[in-house]
């Protein structure tokens, strides 16, 4: 077994890493829709966001491993971190570097191994976004492609933390962390020959909730609203509140048929919720969708008008001049 190469600009890098303050935080939705989302792309069995510590990798989101860390001198990711290009071992049995390896010749049993280098400030590598998998398996371009841009979601959401991305109320991503992800997974659509779809919620009636029953029973609406749209849509799709009570949610990798059966699993957990609720105020909402296929030539804001403008073409027919 080779031991993994320290890179040269470690210290500056180990500083990088923990000035993320990330490190042995708890889990979080953002970074685990990602890695649900990649392990459903390649079909492995794992795949795990890992950060490269001193003398440990330690996982910050992991699909299919009980453990959350293991030590730096075994770790496939420490050699990931040593290069700027997705580090990739086709047949672990086949290279002497990994061969005799304990997560070889012992469960996991790594028999692939893929991993894109998170990047943070152009040069410091902290960790991988990695996908491992237990035969041995090839890796196209377009396999490469397709693991960039997840990796650069990954690298998006570390850069967030700090940047402040996410809904202080709801904590769901707010437009600019939405943005950063959605640009990243409708173009990895676009490689893969994929659709997509932008579906927009307005809160009716909302005023009246705060008018009548004050600010705290509105924020409480916004937050189970967000929560009935975190249960109601796939674990990889993109959620997002944009202010007020405007919500979205971008649903990659689909079909039209399974976004109209996706809003429909969600007007259901919204009835289920306000019957649960006799007392409060109703819980009501205008709905627009728009579609994305790869080959149109349409940027993200004008999918957002054009789910803005269906949105208030369903509030006009439920309310008509009320709004």
């Amino acid at each position: 077994m080779q031991l993994p190469p320290i890179p040269e600009n470690e210290l500056q890098r180990l500083a990088t890493l923990r000035s993320l303050n990330v490190l042995d935080t708890d889990a979080e939705e953002r970074f685990d829709r990602i890695t649900r989302l990649t392990r459903r792309i390649f079909s492995l069995p794992y795949c795990v966001v890992t950060l490269v510590d001193a003398n440990r990798q330690w996982f910050k989101s992991r699909q299919g491993l009980e453990v959350t860390e293991t030590s730096r001198d075994i770790s496939f990711c420490a050699h990931a971190i040593n290069h700027e290009e997705i580090f990739i071992v086709n047949d672990t049995l086949k290279d002497t570097r990994f061969s005799d390896n304990p997560l070889v010749v012992q469960p996991p049993r790594i028999r692939f191994y893929a991993g894109y280098p998170l990047t943070i400030h152009g040069q410091f590598r902290v960790g991988t976004l990695c996908l491992i998998g237990t035969e041995p398996r090839r890796f196209s371009d377009e396999d490469i492609e397709t693991l960039t841009d997840l990796g650069q979601m990954v690298e998006a959401e570390l850069l967030s933390i700090a940047q402040n991305t996410l809904d202080p109320l709801t904590a769901i991503s707010n437009r600019r962390g939405f943005e950063l992800l959605a640009h990243q997974a409708l173009a990895s659509c676009r490689r893969t020959n994929a659709e997509a779809a932008l579906v927009f919620f307005d809160l009716d009636f909302f005023k009246e909730v705060n008018d009548n029953f004050g600010h705290l029973r509105g924020d409480q609406v916004l937050y189970d609203f967000a929560h009935i749209l975190m249960s109601a849509f796939r674990e990889s799709d993109v959620i997002a509140r944009l202010g007020g009570d405007e919500f979205v949610v971008l649903l990659s990798f689909v079909h039209r048929e399974t976004v109209n059966l996706a809003i429909n699993r969600f007007k259901l957990l919204l009835e289920q919720y306000n019957q649960r609720h006799p007392q409060q105020h109703k819980i009501a909402t205008s709905i627009g969708v728009a579609h994305w296929a790869p080959d149109a030539d349409i940027s993200l804001e004008e999918l957002f008008d054009s789910a803005d403008k269906a949105m208030y073409q369903d509030k006009a027919t439920h309310h008509g001049d009320k709004f």
